[in-house]
C-alpha cells in the first residue's frame, strides 16, 4: 500500500459566519473522480432545555483566503430548524453527505443560519420552560470567515465534524434581557476513506466495470448501503475512489453483457483510510461455462449410463489437476453442466454395453448438443 499524508487537525473555530440568504452553487466542472466531502454537527452539552437553530447550508472556499464574498461554494447542506441538544452523547447531525468538491485546498468554511432561532430555559424543577429569540450581534453578520487551508485530494472523502459548544455560545446580555448568539464551534476533518486500485484480463474481456458493495451503516438493512464503481482503461487498470476503511469483495464484470466471458472476483481486499490498496494480482475473466446435452438410445429397461467429460482444468498435460464432469441417466436424457468452454470428447458407458464416444465444441454460455448416442449390447 502507498501511504498518503492522513489530514486529522482541530481548529477552534471562535468566529464562524452566519450569513443570512440564499444558497449559491459552483459545483459545476468538478469531475467523477473528484473528492467529496461529508459534513456533521455535533454538540457539546448546555445547562438549557433546547437550543434552536434553523441550518440554512454549509458552504466552502476552495483555494482562495481572502475576505471577499465571491468564490463561496455551496455543499446542498441538508438543513432546516434543529435543536442542538439532540446531538450530545455520540448521536450528530448529518448536514452533507459525500458532496463532490474540487480537489486542491479548502481555505474556508461557513455555517449559514436563517431566521428564527430560539433557546428554551426550565423555570422550575417541574420542567415547565419558557422560549426566548436569540439574537445575532450585527458583527456576526458582516461577513467573519472560518480558515481552514486544508489539502483536499482527489478520490478521498473528507468527514468534517462541526461541535457546536452551546454553553460558551449563549450570552445572556445583563440589563437588555437580551440572550445573544456568541458561537463558538470547533471543527475536526480526516480523511474518511481510501482508493482501491487493480488491473483486469484478458484484454478479450474489455472494458469491464470494477465495483465494491458499501454497507454505510455497518446494519443489515440494505436501505443505507450503494455501490462505487469504475471502469476499466484500455490496459484493464482501475481505481475505485472513495472507498470506507473495511474490508471488501471487489466484483468485475464485462461491461458488455453479450460477451463471452463471466464475472470475476478478489476476496479480503483491505481498504485504510488514506490509503490506496493495490490489488496484487490481476483480476482474470473466464469465459462463461456452457453445457453439453443429449439422448442415450438403445438402453434396456434399468439400466443407467454415465456420460462424463475430462476438463483439464490448469491446461497442463498433468492429468492431477483434471477435472470429471459427469451425468448419470436411466431415462435416455443427460445434461452436463458448467463445462468450460472448449473442445471435449463425450464419454457414454453402461454396464454390459460398448462404450460410445462423440467429440463436441462448447461455446460460452450456450448449450451444445451431442445428439442421439445409441449403445449396443457388448459381446
Amino acid at each position: 500500500m502507498k501511504t498518503l499524508k492522513q489530514l486529522k487537525f482541530i481548529l477552534p473555530l471562535l468566529l464562524l459566519t452566519f450569513v443570512f440568504g440564499c444558497k449559491d452553487s459552483e459545483s459545476d466542472g468538478v469531475s467523477a473522480e473528484a473528492p467529496k466531502i461529508s459534513v456533521r454537527l455535533v454538540d457539546a452539552p448546555g445547562d438549557y432545555a433546547a437550543v434552536n437553530v434553523n441550518i440554512v447550508d454549509v458552504m466552502i472556499k476552495m483555494n482562495d483566503d481572502s475576505d471577499s464574498d465571491q468564490g463561496w461554494m455551496s455543499l446542498e447542506a441538508t438543513g432546516g430548524m434543529v435543536n442542538l441538544l439532540d446531538f450530545t452523547g455520540g448521536f450528530s447531525k448529518v448536514l452533507v453527505d459525500r458532496f463532490p468538491i474540487p480537489a486542491g485546498t479548502l481555505s474556508q468554511m461557513r455555517l449559514v443560519l436563517g431566521d428564527g432561532n430560539t433557546i428554551d430555559i426550565a423555570v422550575d424543577d417541574e420542567g415547565n420552560v419558557e422560549n426566548y429569540p436569540l439574537k445575532t450581534p450585527s458583527a456576526q453578520q458582516s461577513g467573519l470567515k472560518v480558515k481552514i487551508d486544508a489539502v483536499i485530494e482527489e478520490g478521498f472523502t473528507y468527514d468534517y465534524v462541526l461541535d457546536f459548544d452551546v454553553d460558551k455560545s449563549i450570552v445572556m446580555a445583563g440589563n437588555s434581557d437580551n440572550i445573544i448568539l456568541k458561537p463558538v464551534l470547533y471543527a475536526s476533518a480526516e480523511v474518511s476513506s481510501g482508493i482501491i486500485e487493480g488491473t483486469v484480463e484478458p484484454m478479450e474481456a474489455l472494458p469491464a466495470m470494477a465495483s465494491v458493495l458499501v454497507d454505510d451503516m455497518g446494519t443489515e438493512e440494505t436501505e443505507d448501503d450503494f455501490v462505487i464503481s469504475a471502469i476499466t482503461d484500455e490496459n484493464g487498470a482501475f481505481a475505485l475512489w472513495g472507498v470506507p476503511a473495511g474490508t471488501y469483495e471487489v466484483m468485475v464484470s464485462p461491461i458488455d453483457g453479450e460477451s463471452d466471458y463471466g464475472s470475476a472476483s478478489a476476496m479480503d481486499v483491505v481498504v485504510v483510510n488514506g490509503e490506496i490498496t493495490a490489488i496484487a494480482e490481476p483480476i482474470v475473466l473466464m469465459m462463461k461455462p456452457g453445457s453439453i446435452s443429449g439422448t442415450v438410445l438403445g438402453l434396456a429397461e434399468g439400466v443407467n449410463a454415465e456420460v462424463s467429460i475430462v476438463v483439464d482444468d490448469m491446461g497442463t498435460e498433468d492429468t492431477a489437476d483434471d477435472v470429471k464432469i459427469m451425468d448419470t441417466t436411466e431415462a435416455g436424457v443427460f445434461l452436463l453442466e458448467e463445462v468450460p468452454a472448449g473442445d471435449y470428447i463425450v464419454t457414454i458407458s453402461a454396464e454390459g454395453y460398448v462404450t460410445q464416444t462423440v467429440n463436441v465444441t462448447v461455446t460460452p454460455g450456450a448449450d451444445t448438443p451431442a445428439g442421439e448416442i445409441t449403445l449396443v449390447v457388448a459381446e
